[in-house]
């Protein structure tokens, strides 16, 4: 009996190499948003919180819109250190809050004060994939301490309460009144459905708040609560055609060489595009996530 060559049957070559870009999508999607995720996360923790270290010890942390020799503060810039006891949490917050911005941490939003000053600043982190920054915050008690250093010093700040949707805005901070906003999903895991608030009041000192440019709400869309960030679409294009490309030489190669030796060379390289790929898509996904 014999057998037909897939070599005559390109309809099997293209079901393979389908079938290979696929399994190495799923498993690099499970690998970002878990253990990949939280790897990165955590190095991205330490590479910022030794560039925030170096630049208070210098001065030269931004405590604004704008740095200290008058250009816009790039997003993922860190600009604070979050400790909340309660939760044993150490976090630092970069600036920004698109989805790739919170891959590394909580992300502050660019259209509100700094912790410290004067109005009402918000930090966004994700509630379960890379590092799960903000799982807890809603277990928070009133009175619960929360710490925020910048440039200016330490903030300090009591929770006063919880909010889920439907729940009654709290009034807003007077002329000089400092509040903290946590903001993150809620929902199941990874299926986030609606956003669940932590406010606090500053119990410190207010600090001076330079010109702000940038307006409340003028922000992009990238930036505003679950949403996903259409930058990407560039990467996934890029990494998508290396990996297509990748599965149909393993297809070919799978004809000239054997299944052993293809499969030897071929899984390390679809894995490492898959989580390439995947790692682009999951910034489509809600940043809050």
């Amino acid at each position: 009996m014999t057998t037909v060559s897939t070599a005559r049957r390109p309809g099997l070559a293209l079901a393979g190499a389908a079938l290979c870009v696929l399994a190495a999508v799923l498993i690099g999607f499970a690998a970002n948003l878990t253990v990949l995720g939280h790897l990165q996360h955590a190095r991205d923790q330490n590479t910022g919180y030794d560039e925030l270290r170096e630049q208070l010890a210098l001065g030269t942390v931004p405590v604004g819109q704008r740095t200290f020799d008058g250009k816009p503060v790039t997003p993922g810039t860190p600009v604070a250190l979050l400790k909340i006891p309660a939760l044993g949490m150490r976090e630092v917050v970069s600036e920004g809050t698109t989805s790739s911005v919170l891959m590394s941490g909580p992300g502050h939003r660019r259209d509100t004060p700094l912790p410290g000053q004067a109005g009402t600043s918000v930090l966004m982190g994700r509630q379960w994939g890379y590092g799960s920054p903000f799982q807890d915050v809603h277990r928070l008690p009133q009175g619960a301490k929360i710490t925020v250093t910048t440039g200016q010093g330490d903030a300090e700040y009591q929770v006063t309460g919880v909010r889920r949707a439907g729940d009654p805005n709290p009034a807003p901070a007077g002329a000089q009144e400092g509040r903290l906003t946590l903001l993150t999903a809620s929902g199941g895991a990874y299926t986030p459905d609606d956003l669940v608030r932590v406010d606090a009041k500053l119990v410190s000192t207010v600090q001076p708040a330079p010109p702000r440019p940038l307006r409340p709400g003028w922000i992009t869309a990238a930036e505003k609560p679950l949403a996903g960030d259409g930058d990407a679409w560039l990467g996934v294009f890029l990494t998508g055609q290396g990996l297509l490309a990748a599965a149909l030489l393993a297809v070919a190669a799978h004809r000239r060489w054997g299944h052993r030796q293809t499969w030897l060379t071929a899984v390390p390289v679809l894995l490492a595009l898959g989580i390439a790929l995947s790692g682009q898509l999951t910034r489509l996904l809600p940043n809050l996530l």
